[in-house]
């Protein structure tokens, strides 16, 4: 094994980095909340949890699934070698100096602030180079997930963190609008479905996307009434797009509905974002149902079926990860039940937080000798 194949392709450390981190974050949480171990982060404790939970993890997903699949899209050179390393170790460090008091504040801030626009400037140039325009809203909703990081490191805001969510529920709904359906497609293809039943018109993308982003900058005004129409309107137009990829179709093969699965949360956590303005319900209801069950959920499916098809694998399962997907669906349930009051605090979280790491130790015990051994093909990567 090449002590370098894990800086041979961007979701090879970033993959890997991000399930270990994963389970630290959560383990910490837990050990704080519950004072089994009082710690001391660089941040005050919630704010580190979420932001941890948020941007620490979102992050590198987005680095290690952009920066592989714009190879791709652009024919171009992948980033691995001194290079990506430079890249994770800013990532790394950042997880050191919010973690421990190491440095003044502003230091561990402009680390943290640091890495996604290299990542953006890494796939900004492929997409200019190869003229491919149709490439730009992620950049630009990128840049909406970063002004919300900065926002939050510097004001502790939550509309900072509703911005990353939808900022972030606008990101899998553009990325995943492209390889849900595809790769639904193509399975139906080799299995004898009906193609033609999936749907994706390009003017219910732009649709959506305008709405999400719509959402995303009018959240700060804190208009409760404008919030929440504009909450059940996204819901309403997204939850119809993910409708025309007919996920029930895909109901055999794991790695497809739980990406169809994993999407179905974002509508759903919009009309609870809708309810909370209305006073229904509390705020980290919709939070941890964008947080949990669409965002994590959709990363780890995401991860599961990249770290296969990158390292040259066939697209079959391994044993044990139909489990991992039920397990990381009922720690989002169970979270949101919790928030609900209809479990009991304490024990509720210690739930989520079993079932949460009980779907990464799966994920860590089927896939890293995967991300760390040469692709099977023979091919560079």
């Amino acid at each position: 094994m090449n002590k370098l194949t894990l800086f041979a392709y961007p979701f090879r450390i970033f993959f890997l980095s991000l399930a270990i981190w994963a389970i630290a974050v959560v383990a910490l949480w837990i050990s704080n909340v519950t004072r089994l171990l009082p710690l001391e982060f660089a941040l005050p404790a919630l704010r580190w949890h979420q932001h941890e939970m948020l941007f620490a993890i979102l992050n590198p997903a987005i680095a290690g699934f952009l920066l592989t699949a714009v190879c791709v899209w652009t024919n171009t050179e992948r980033l691995h070698g001194l290079p990506l390393i430079l890249l994770w170790l800013v990532w790394a460090i950042g997880r050191l100096l919010t973690a421990l008091p190491l440095v003044p504040e502003a230091a561990m801030i402009a680390i943290n602030l640091l890495f996604l626009p290299l990542v953006m400037i890494d796939a900004g140039r492929r997409i200019i180079s190869a003229k491919q325009p149709r490439h730009a809203p992620i950049l630009l909703v990128l840049f909406l997930l970063w002004t919300a990081q900065a926002t939050f490191l510097l004001q502790w805001s939550e509309h900072a963190i509703a911005m990353a969510l939808i900022a972030a529920s606008a990101l899998m709904l553009i990325v995943g609008g492209r390889i849900t359906p595809a790769f639904s497609g193509n399975w139906l293809r080799a299995n004898g479905g009906d193609l033609q039943r999936i749907s994706n018109p390009l003017w219910l993308e732009r649709l959506t996307l305008a709405a999400m982003l719509t959402l995303c900058i009018t959240l700060p005004l804190g208009i409760h009434m404008l919030t929440a129409t504009l909450a059940l309107l996204a819901a309403a137009i997204s939850f119809s797009r993910i409708a025309l990829w007919r996920g029930w179709l895909t109901w055999r093969e794991p790695m497809l509905w739980i990406l169809h699965l994993s999407l179905l949360w974002i509508p759903a956590g919009l009309l609870l974002l809708a309810g909370s303005r209305f006073g229904l319900w509390p705020d980290n209801v919709w939070i941890h149902a964008i947080g949990i069950g669409a965002m994590s959920a959709l990363i780890f499916g995401v991860m599961t079926r990249v770290s296969l098809g990158h390292t040259g694998r066939p697209l079959k399962l391994p044993d044990g990860m139909v489990s991992a997907y039920l397990l990381i669906h009922a720690s989002a349930l169970i979270r949101i039940l919790t928030a609900l009051q209809i479990f009991p605090w304490q024990r509720g979280i210690e739930i989520t937080a079993a079932l949460w790491i009980g779907a990464w130790l799966l994920f860590l015990i089927r896939y890293t000798m995967i991300l760390l051994q040469p692709r099977a093909d023979g091919r560079p990567g």
